[in-house]
């Protein structure tokens, strides 16, 4: 990526840096904005991954940004406009609902252009929810990250196709590639989470919150004539109250021996090396699905529900597979059928998989494209 003749920069806008996809994406997009010759700045409430950005050259202003009360949001509008002036912002895109409104009207009160990226296709069942969600629709530019969501928000907020420009998701082949984990990696985590070699591992990677179709799984794996097997649902939330009854209903369907709950996994390149089956079972579309490409590129076999951006990241029975939504007596038959697989089978999907995710679905593919976003409106300016 070649350096620009003058510097740019960017100020991207996000409720916080705590963790998840929209997070990660934007640690991505802000190491190829340094690396391109942009100056990055990231407002955010702050987190963890502040580290991250700080890593990769950009810069960090702390705002009350994840913040939905009104108050706060009106006065995130003075301070989202010194930030612009002070630091002589050429173009800001927000990427969360949040502290949308917010920024839109800074951007328009100091004349700077406005990107929005819409990353799920958002509830709108009330007119206030509606209204809530359509600052997303403001955009100069606006990025979908699949045609899924793409389709919503032109259905559901009259973006004309113009506007709108398709991204998808990308993932870090050098770090997702099966060829440079170290075993010890894998066995660290096979001892953390008490699997038993050589025991099949299924993996449910995701937060624990009810729409990710945990009980799915568990109805699914509560149908196998087997029990030789050990699931692994990892993501934060264990001692929630869904999380509790979680462990009831794995409790009730005999498999307490057999699924485990554990918290975020730091290392989820290793996770998809131990796991033998990874499953995404969401009862809501997914946006996009991060897990679906990050196992694929691992060569990890995939199970995910039919719908979402799944669709678009899915070569059924090649790449993955593709279950009805919330059909546990499909996803056990699915899932009995990848234990069953013979290592050529297995091996062969694997490089399909790879070879799927390399072509498509790449972290430098989806910042390439963010930032010619980018340059598009620095041109109309």
């Amino acid at each position: 990526m070649t350096k620009e003749k003058s510097m740019h920069t960017i100020l991207q806008v996000i409720p916080a840096l705590v963790t998840g996809g929209v997070e990660r994406g934007t640690v991505e997009t802000t190491a190829a904005l340094v690396k391109a010759g942009f100056r990055a700045i990231v407002a955010s409430s702050g987190g963890p991954m502040v580290r991250e950005i700080e890593a990769v050259g950009g810069t960090h202003i702390k705002l009350p940004l994840a913040s939905k009360n009104p108050l706060t949001i009106y006065t995130n509008i003075k301070r989202l406009r010194r930030v612009i002036r002070e630091n002589t912002i050429d173009l800001v895109h927000v990427c969360s609902r949040a502290p949308a409104w917010s920024t839109w009207q800074a951007a328009k009160q100091t004349g700077v252009p406005f990107v929005t990226s819409f990353h799920s296709a958002y509830g709108a069942g009330s007119k206030i929810k509606r209204l809530y969600n359509s600052a997303m629709a403001k955009g100069a530019l606006v990025i979908a990250v699949s045609n899924f969501v793409a389709e919503y928000a032109t259905r559901t907020y009259g973006i004309t196709q113009n506007i709108m420009r398709v991204i998808p998701r990308g993932v870090d082949i050098d770090a997702f590639d099966p060829q440079k984990i170290d075993p010890a990696r894998i066995e660290a985590l096979r001892l953390a989470w008490k699997v038993q070699a050589p025991m099949p591992v299924i993996l449910l990677p995701g937060r624990l919150t009810r729409w990710k179709g945990h009980w799915v799984l568990i109805h699914a794996l509560a149908r196998l004539n087997r029990r030789d097997f050990m699931c692994v649902i990892v993501g934060g939330g264990k001692d929630s109250r869904y999380g509790h009854e979680l462990a009831q209903e794995i409790e009730k369907a005999g498999l307490e021996k057999n699924v485990a709950l554990f918290d975020t996994c730091r290392d989820m390149p290793a996770a998809y090396c131990l796991a033998d089956c990874v499953v995404v079972p969401s009862t809501r579309p997914e946006g996009f699905g991060r897990v679906v490409i990050e196992a694929q590129a691992m060569g990890a076999p995939v199970i995910a529900a039919n719908h979402g951006g799944a669709r678009e990241t899915v070569i059924q029975g090649k790449t993955g597979w593709l279950t009805p939504v919330g059909d546990a007596e499909s996803l056990a038959e699915t899932v009995d059928s990848i234990l069953s697989m013979t290592p050529a089978e297995r091996q062969a999907s694997a490089v399909r998989a790879i070879a799927h995710i390399r072509t498509n679905f790449t972290t430098e593919a989806m910042t390439s494209k963010t930032l010619a976003v980018y340059r598009e409106l620095l041109k109309i300016r």
